[in-house]
This record gives C-alpha cells, structure tokens and sequence, in this order.
C-alpha cells in the first residue's frame, strides 16, 4: 500500500477578529501566504502538485465559490491545479489534510497541497447570507442542530461536570503557555509574517482608516491574564 507522508508545513499567524491584523486581508490572499511558504519548503516543483484541498467553516463570500480552487489561484500555483473546499465545521481543515493522504494512498496523486483557513472578520458579519439559513424538516428531526458554540459549551459543561473554575483554570494555563511558547519562539519555524492592510478605528471621530502591518505571531492570546479577571 502507498503511503502518505507530510513534507512541510507552514502558517500564519492567528489575528483577532474584526479588530485584528487581518480583519481586511481576503481570505484566499491570507491562505495563499501559507501554501507558498509550504511549498518552498518543501522544495518541490510546482507543476508537480495535482490538487488543493483546503477546509473553512464558512463557506461563503471570499470563501465561497470553491475555496480551495481560489487558494491555489491565489497562491500562484499553475491553472492546472484543480481545488476541493471541504466543510467539517471545527475539523474542516484537518479533514482536508486526512483527505489529501486518502488521495494520495488511494487513488495514486503524488503532491497534495492541503490546508484550512476562516476569516471571522470578512465572512461572519453584517453581511453574512442568513436566508432560510434553517431548514424546518432538519429543525424538526433534530432541533438542536443548528445550537451555537456557546450553547454547545454549556451542555458539554453540564454533562461531564466541568465547573467554572475547572474551566478557568484551564484557561489560565493555556494562556500562560502560549506565552511561555511566544517568548521561548517555539512557534517561530512554523509561523510566516504577513504584511496586510488593516483597518483601524478612530473611537474619537468614528471614523474608519487603514494602515499597514505585519504580524508575526499569533495577536489573540492575554498574557496578562488571571484567575481573578476570568472570573469577574
């Protein structure tokens, strides 16, 4: 049987929603970073990949339309190159590197560029497509199905147990080793920078103006956190 091996890997970094580094840098642009960081890493021919497979889990707007086949547009690589856009909601970007190995062990492609990226900012906002969003037979069989993170959250809480203090204690240490990795670089390899314009809000005026950025690591996490502020 063949197998199925990754060769290299990139990313970029993870930017704040809606007020982050990224909030207007297109998603196929944002994604394209990564796959053309991986792909000189691995120092492989282009002419030689036979597919993109990339995950989001909105597939609308700058991330809709085939993903997947806009990424590898975006990324430069040869028209021949086709795209498959694969939506596995929190998995959709794993899946699609499980899917790419499938490819290769089962149907004999050689070079899989695979990969997953979502854009809160440009997708999940005012003008994200909710029309008839809820199908009534699917409600109807299964009401829950269409329940949010949020929700979800709470009920996993509730049936296994997991106080608030279990949970922010959690959350405090994933915070601290976050930190502990930015300033030790363990990210460092992994990571490509990315220059983008971003759009800033002047509060005062309220008016809106873009600047240039380039992040290099991941702008979400709080190292300032604390027990006492998580639970306040």
């Amino acid at each position: 049987m063949r197998e199925a091996v990754i060769v290299s890997a990139a990313r970029t970094p993870i930017g704040k929603a809606y007020r982050g580094a990224f909030n207007d840098l297109s998603a196929p642009t944002l994604a394209a970073v990564a796959v053309k960081a991986a792909v000189a890493r691995a120092g492989i021919d282009v002419n030689e990949i036979e597919d993109c497979i990339f995950g989001a889990a909105l597939t609308q707007g700058n991330q809709g339309m085939n993903f997947g086949r806009q990424v590898a547009m975006a990324a430069e690589l040869p028209v021949t190159v086709p795209g498959m856009t694969i939506d596995r909601q929190c998995s959709s970007g794993l899946m699609s590197i499980v899917f790419a190995a499938n490819h290769i062990v089962c149907d004999g492609a050689n070079v899989v560029v695979a990969g997953g990226c979502d854009s809160i900012s440009l997708v999940q906002n005012e003008h994200m497509n909710m029309h008839r969003a809820v199908d009534p037979s699917v409600k109807a069989y299964r009401p829950a199905i269409y329940m949010p993170m949020l929700d979800t959250a709470e009920v996993v809480a509730e049936r296994y147990s997991i106080s608030r203090e279990k949970q922010d204690d959690y959350a405090l240490k994933s915070q601290q080793r976050t930190a502990a990795g930015q300033e030790a670089g363990k990210f460092d390899d992994e990571i490509v920078p990315v220059t983008c314009t971003k759009l800033v809000l002047d509060k005062t005026t309220g008016t809106t103006k873009k600047e240039e950025v380039t992040l290099t690591k991941d702008e979400g996490n709080r190292p300032s956190t604390s027990l006492s502020g998580l639970a306040d």
